[in-house]
């Protein structure tokens, strides 16, 4: 099959984890940028968007740090991006070079609870949203019933989409970015009248000194709120990247991945401004106690507006819920490989669809998997940064053969490291996540034993990432890792060592095993 004939997108996929052949490589960075963009663009955006001005800071310092925070997760992200066209396969999978062929399995794990969270969260906010709509428009009863129908329409248009595959969720995407962005932009008419940029917040110069205080930690709060929805997507960049050639240039990828995640400045800055709107018209639906921006959206919206709430809710639910359910069903195959992706996509699906419901019904869980969300951005940082300075230090090349030595359930290989996991990757990536927990402040949700040791400012996010980053580097260079894992040029920044790799066999062989003891004992490698 040549690059200008793709599958039809009604084609189940059948593509796991495995190495992508050459000849079925047919996408673009255009199509990675409409499916990280597609899968932001949604209402679940826009409430993060809201949290400036939920945090008391005017609408021009709520700009400011909207801004920071998208920059600085755009940067973050885009280098994820170039795994996927190098190695064929999912980030994940790629991890196994840095982690160890059993190490991958934290990328994996980490994917599969980030997907969970973010489309449950996306199910929840897309269906209050339709149904708040359609009882403005056309009375439907804002009941438990009607909220459980919104709830499973979504879940299974979702689960549908992802059963089928990378080309129909590509499909969803093309039309979901044009129309939300559309649908969008026409909201910026539908509340231009109301909208005063010079709503100052509490952060005013007559507020008493103990307001003034909390100013920097609800910036920099803010801030890394909205930062955590581009890093939410490190995991998953490598699933729909690994359809692009590996011979696409890097900075093309790259560009796609950090340009993706600038374009949200619209569902953003629709939540922002809205929000300013909100907090003079209706600031009931503001008390930090309980926030509703749906709600106070509907209530400051025109009459006409509600049809395209509605088509928003719609639209976005699928496009975030297909994206981040698609990756958990692709990776947990190649965990338990008895499972196809269809199979391990629908067991998958139907567990978070069970979630929803018992969480929303059954013990009023929306905010605790915020909360929860949150945590698992802290401890994704630190393993994003173990594998931007592992490709740097590895100039970009890897053994696809040995990275897929979990998948095949074999042994050795040379990303077995010591038992099949790199100490080094590993102990960067927990010191640099139990930092980011140990620091994390989130008022009135979760504080960390150290949470209050910055004035109340949320550092996790930027102190969990220079731990694991200088750890990592201090690993490397006190305990070289062998010379084979780092290719012909040889590695940058760090030394090798001379330490000879197992070879890859069947799982269970004595050769494998006795190898791997041998290995173990290396110089460089602790017992």
């Amino acid at each position: 099959m040549s690059r200008d004939s793709p599958p039809s997108v009604t084609q189940v996929e059948t593509h796991g984890v495995e190495r992508i052949p050459d000849a079925d490589r047919t996408a673009g960075p255009l199509d990675l940028f409409r499916l990280a963009f597609g899968g932001a663009n949604t209402f679940a955006t826009c409430v993060l968007g809201a949290f400036p001005i939920l945090f008391g800071l005017s609408f021009w310092q709520g700009l400011a740090a909207m801004l920071l925070g998208l920059l600085t997760g755009a940067l973050l992200l885009a280098p994820m991006a170039v795994f996927g066209p190098r190695n064929g396969t999912n980030n994940a999978v790629s991890s196994s070079a840095h982690l160890g062929v059993h190490g991958r399995i934290v990328g994996s794990f980490l994917s599969l609870l980030t997907a969970v969270a973010f489309f449950s969260l996306s199910v929840w906010s897309s269906g209050d949203a339709l149904i708040g709509g359609a009882h403005r428009l056309l009375g439907v009863p804002e009941s438990d019933l009607a909220y459980g129908c919104a709830y499973a329409v979504f879940a299974v248009l979702v689960l549908a989409v992802c059963v089928y595959g990378f080309r129909f969720m590509l499909l969803v995407n093309k039309v979901a970015v044009i129309a939300a962005t559309l649908l969008f932009v026409l909201g910026l008419f539908a509340f231009a009248g109301d909208f005063d940029p010079s709503y100052a917040g509490i952060f005013t110069p007559d507020a008493d000194r103990a307001t003034q205080d909390l100013y920097w930690p609800s910036f920099i709060g803010a801030a890394l709120i909205v930062l955590s929805n581009p890093v939410s997507f490190g995991a998953f960049l490598g699933d729909w990247a690994r359809y692009i050639p590996a011979d696409t240039p890097r900075r093309k990828v790259m560009g796609a991945a950090f340009l993706s995640q600038l374009a949200t400045v619209l569902p953003f800055g629709f939540g922002l401004a809205t929000a300013a709107i909100i907090a003079e018209r209706a600031p009931k639906y503001l008390d930090p106690a309980a926030p509703n921006f749906v709600g106070g959206l509907l209530a400051i919206a025109p009459g006409w507006y509600f049809l395209p709430v509605c088509l928003i809710a719609l639209i976005g639910g699928m496009s975030t819920g297909t994206t981040a359910l698609y990756g958990t069903g692709l990776d947990f195959s190649s965990v338990f490989p008895r499972l196809s992706r269809v199979r391990a996509t629908v067991l998958i699906g139907v567990l978070s669809i069970a979630f929803i419901f018992v969480g929303r019904f059954g013990f009023n869980l929306v905010q605790a998997i915020s909360t929860f969300a949150t945590m698992i951005i802290t401890c994704t940082v630190p393993w994003m940064i173990v594998m931007m300075l592992g490709y740097v230090t590895r100039r970009g090349w890897y053994d696809p053969e040995a990275l897929q030595v979990f998948t095949r359930r074999r042994h050795g290989g040379r990303y077995w490291f010591t038992r099949g996991w790199n100490w080094r990757g590993m102990s960067a990536w927990w010191t640099g996540a139990v930092t980011g927990v140990l620091f994390t402040n989130i008022p009135g949700q979760f504080v960390g034993p150290l949470g209050d040791l910055a004035g109340g400012t949320d550092i996790s996010l930027p102190l969990g990432a220079a731990v694991a980053a200088i750890v990592y580097l201090l690993l490397l260079a006190a305990f070289p890792e062998p010379r084979a894992v780092y290719g012909p040029d040889g590695p940058r920044w760090v030394r090798a060592a001379d330490t000879p790799v197992a070879p890859i066999t069947d799982a269970g062989s004595g050769p494998a095993r006795g190898e791997a003891r041998r290995d173990a004992r290396q110089p460089g490698v602790p017992r």
